[in-house]
């Protein structure tokens, strides 16, 4: 099995910073991809940037782009994501996804729990 944990959600008023962390463990052969999504309310999940293999190529989503940084811990099996200059319109539920080809030799697309990122004041 596989487990992906996310942590570093909360409140944060507007202009302030927030570093998530998602953290894979257990039968881990590779970590082929992995990423962040948020969904907001009544809105679809979107992808807000996505790593691919050992970390190296990142593509930000336009509404992001400046202030959030991604980057990733291969020894840890952990990626990360800083996020500046927050705004109220990044509240969201943000999720951690990692594509991994376990140990059994099958790849599975896994998924965090989700953290709620709040930006209010």
């Amino acid at each position: 099995q596989v487990h992906l944990v996310e942590s570093g959600g909360g409140l944060v008023q507007p202009g302030g910073s927030l570093r998530l962390s998602c953290a894979a463990s257990g039968s881990i052969l590779t970590i082929d991809h992995m990423g962040w999504y948020r969904q907001a309310p009544g809105k679809q999940r979107e992808l807000v940037a996505p790593i691919t293999g050992g970390g190296g190529s990142t593509a930000y989503a336009d509404s992001v782009k400046g202030r959030f940084t991604f980057s990733r811990d291969n020894t840890n099996n952990t990626v990360y994501l800083q996020m500046n200059s927050l705004k109220p319109e990044d509240t969201a539920v943000y999720y951690c996804n990692a594509v991994i080809r376990t140990l059994g030799g099958k790849t599975y697309s896994y998924w965090g729990q989700g953290t709620q990122v709040t930006v209010s004041s």
